[in-house]
């Protein structure tokens, strides 16, 4: 009996979420009738032996490596099937890893599911809840030293990047710079997050764009700068927000075309239970600032999508 309430309480999870349609609201859910999957031995047994599971690099790699290698841990135990940890070196990699057929799963941003999506037929069966919300934003922050007051201001000065693969760390807030006839003076790469906070706050770049989720009710901060605040303390008051995008869809989990449904499925039933322990709320937390998963399809990336073709 614990058992099947354990197993109905994931099929709730799973299945009954919807994508939300409004900005920034937290996912409605509805009790459906819980009915027990019947278990097929032959379509539940994976293709080949190890099944290659993908992390993108957007935290330091060590952390990535550490945490990623609870998660497949414990998805082994859940599914029985094995898995192979990589972490690419920036998201690129991991789009061509799903075109080689060497990528079975990802987690990856939304811009690099976009591409995969269109190139490789990947397909996103989770959307992560960072915070309750089912959408982030991305944002341009100053060195508070440089008196950088508005768009204009950001005219041939240095300008920080995550990847050009990155929705918030470049694809919204250079459509932003762009729309604002600003040509930056000298633009860099950083490959992560809290790269760019640091370059800001050092002085080495001008501005940069990152990541934004929006404070805790009591003013803690959230966004890429709250990564350095252990050891900038001072991190807020130096590293200023310029301006905050659109709202962009959160990462989705996606899986290779031909991997079978009930695969993907089984695997997705595991990340949401781990999403439901203790240590996994921690190792969410630390990889992707993730606390759920809700269920997804192709259509809620259709908004970001038509953004990319603009």
């Amino acid at each position: 009996m614990k058992h099947f309430l354990t197993f109905a309480v994931l099929i709730f999870l799973l299945a009954c979420c919807t994508s939300p349609n409004i900005k920034d609201e937290k996912a409605e859910v509805s009790i459906p009738v819980i009915t027990e999957t019947p278990k097929n031995p032959e379509v539940d047994k994976p293709s080949k032996d190890v099944l290659d599971f993908y992390f993108t690099p957007s935290v330091d790699e060590k952390v990535v490596h550490e945490n990623g290698q609870k998660i497949i841990d414990f998805l082994t135990g859940e599914t029985g099937y094995n898995f192979q940890l990589h972490v690419t070196k920036n998201y690129d990699d991991m789009i061509a890893a799903f075109g080689t057929g060497s990528a079975d799963i990802g987690i990856m941003n939304s811009l690099s599911y976009i591409k995969a999506r269109e190139d490789f037929g990947v397909t996103a069966k989770l959307r992560a809840i960072r915070y309750g919300k089912s959408t982030y934003f991305g944002q341009i922050v100053t060195n508070a030293s440089r008196g950088i007051k508005s768009l204009k201001d950001l005219e041939g000065k240095t300008i920080a990047y995550t990847d050009r693969s990155s929705t918030s760390g470049y694809l919204f807030p250079q459509r932003i710079i762009k729309n604002a006839g600003v040509k930056p003076g000298k633009i860099v790469f950083a490959g992560k997050h809290d790269t760019v906070v640091k370059m800001v706050y050092e002085g080495i770049a001008d501005a940069g764009a990152t990541f934004y989720s929006e404070p805790t009710s009591t003013g803690t901060i959230r966004d890429a700068r709250a990564r350095l605040i252990d050891k900038y303390p001072d991190v807020e008051e130096k590293v200023k927000i310029l301006t905050i995008t659109n709202p962009i869809p959160n990462d989705p989990v996606v899986f290779a075309k031909d991997l079978p449904t009930e695969m993907s499925y089984k695997i997705s039933l595991g990340l949401i239970k781990y999403l439901l322990t203790e240590e996994g709320k921690k190792t969410m937390m630390e990889l992707y600032s993730t606390d759920g998963f809700m269920r997804c399809s192709d259509a809620d990336y259709d908004e970001l999508r038509q953004a990319v073709l603009e």
